[in-house]
C-alpha cells in the first residue's frame, strides 16, 4: 500500500496522462477519478490505452469523492479548482495542474485569466533554484503552465548568470494540439489543424506573466504556434547578451545549471532538441548557441506538453511532496519513433 491519490478531471489528455502514469508508479495507490461530462463512464470508454484501469468509474467530481486521498491531482479548467480546493480536508496535499495558483500579481491574473484571485501557492518547477526544497515542504503546488515550462528552463539560468538582459526575451513556441484540450472546437479538427501552422493569442497569451514571475525576465514577446501534432512543444527563445560571449559560454551556463538534474538534459553542441525525442517522457532537451549574424543567444527547448508540461511534471512535484524518490513512476526516455 503506497500514498493514497485522486484525479479530478481524469477524462481530458492531461488527467488521462496523469492516470497513466499513475498506473506504474510503485508507490501510488489510486483511490478516485472523476470528471464532468464523462461522469458514470469507464476510463476503458474515455480512455482506450489505459487497459489497467479499463473498469474504473469516473466519478462526480465533488470534495466527498476526492477527500479520502492523501494527494489530489486537480487538472480542472481555469477557475473550476477553488471551490473543491475549498471543501477538501485540512492536511489534504494538493497539485493543481490548472492556472488558478500560478501567479502571485493580483493585476496579472487580472489581465491574462480574468475573474477571482485566490492568491499563489508555490510554484511546482523543481529545477528552479531553491525550489525543491519549498516543493517538499508545501502542501498546495500550482504546476507549470506547459509553453511556460519549455521557455523558463531556457531563460532562467543564463538571466541568473548575468549572461542575458531579462528585459529583451523572445519566445516562439509550437505546441501540439492536446496544449489547447479535449474539446471538440472546430480549429482543432484534423482537417483545419493537418498541413497548416497557425500562430494564436500573439502578444497576449496567458503563460507569459509566468514566465517572467518565475524566470526573472522582465520583458517577453510571446508568440505561440498551433503545430499539427498531437504532442509536444518546441519552443525557440531569443535573448540579447548583457555582455560578450560565446556560443561554447552560453553552453556552459545551461550545461552547469542542469548538471545533476534527471530530466532536463543539455545536449552537445552538435546536437538540437526534437519533440519526438521527449514524447512520452519527463524529459526536456535544450540547446543554445550565439547567433553568428546578430549576436543573439538563442536557445531551443523540447518537451513533451502532456509530460514535462504537464502530468509528468506533477507526478515529479506530487514525488517531492510525498517524500518518494523524484523520479519514481517517471521515464526520462522518449518513445521514438
Amino acid at each position: 500500500m503506497g500514498s493514497r491519490v485522486a484525479v479530478a478531471g481524469g477524462s481530458g489528455y492531461a488527467g488521462g496522462e496523469l492516470l497513466r502514469l499513475i498506473a506504474a508508479h510503485p508507490d501510488l495507490e489510486l483511490v478516485a477519478v472523476t470528471a464532468h461530462g464523462n461522469a458514470g463512464q469507464t476510463l476503458g470508454q474515455v480512455h482506450p490505452n489505459l487497459r489497467s484501469l479499463a473498469d474504473v468509474e469516473l466519478l462526480p467530481t465533488s470534495a466527498a469523492t476526492l477527500g479520502g486521498a492523501d494527494l489530489v491531482f486537480l487538472a480542472l479548467p481555469h477557475g473550476a479548482a477553488p471551490a473543491i480546493v475549498a471543501e477538501l480536508p485540512a492536511g489534504t496535499k494538493i497539485v493543481d495542474l490548472g492556472s488558478d495558483y500560478r501567479l502571485t500579481d493580483p493585476a496579472a491574473h487580472a489581465r491574462y485569466y480574468g475573474g477571482e484571485f485566490h492568491g499563489a501557492w508555490t510554484y511546482g518547477l523543481p529545477e528552479l533554484r531553491g525550489q525543491r526544497a519549498a516543493i517538499a515542504a508545501a502542501d498546495r503546488v500550482a504546476n507549470t503552465g506547459c509553453h511556460a515550462v519549455a521557455a523558463i528552463l531556457a531563460i532562467a539560468p543564463l538571466v541568473a548568470a548575468g549572461v542575458a538582459a531579462a528585459d529583451d526575451v523572445v519566445v516562439t513556441s509550437a505546441s501540439g494540439t492536446s496544449g489547447a484540450g479535449r474539446s471538440a472546437l472546430t480549429h482543432l479538427l484534423g482537417s483545419e489543424v493537418m498541413g497548416d501552422l497557425c500562430a494564436y493569442k500573439v502578444g497576449v497569451h496567458r503563460h507569459t506573466p509566468e514566465i517572467k514571475q518565475a524566470s526573472g525576465a522582465t520583458s517577453v514577446t510571446m508568440v505561440p504556434v498551433l503545430a499539427p501534432m498531437p504532442r509536444g512543444i518546441l519552443s525557440s527563445v531569443a535573448l540579447r547578451p548583457s555582455r560578450a560571449v560565446t556560443t561554447a559560454d552560453v553552453h556552459e551556463v545551461l550545461a552547469a545549471a542542469y548538471a545533476d538534474e534527471p530530466f532536463v538534459h543539455v545536449l552537445p553542441v552538435d546536437q538540437q532538441p526534437h519533440t519526438g525525442a521527449t514524447a512520452g517522457s519527463n524529459s526536456a532537451q535544450l540547446q543554445a548557441v550565439v547567433d553568428a549574424d546578430s549576436g543573439r543567444i538563442v536557445v531551443t527547448s523540447a518537451i513533451d506538453n502532456l509530460g514535462k508540461g504537464a502530468a509528468g511534471q506533477a507526478l515529479q512535484n506530487a514525488n517531492i511532496m510525498l517524500g518518494l524518490a523524484e523520479t519514481a513512476g517517471l521515464s526520462a526516455d522518449g518513445v521514438a519513433p
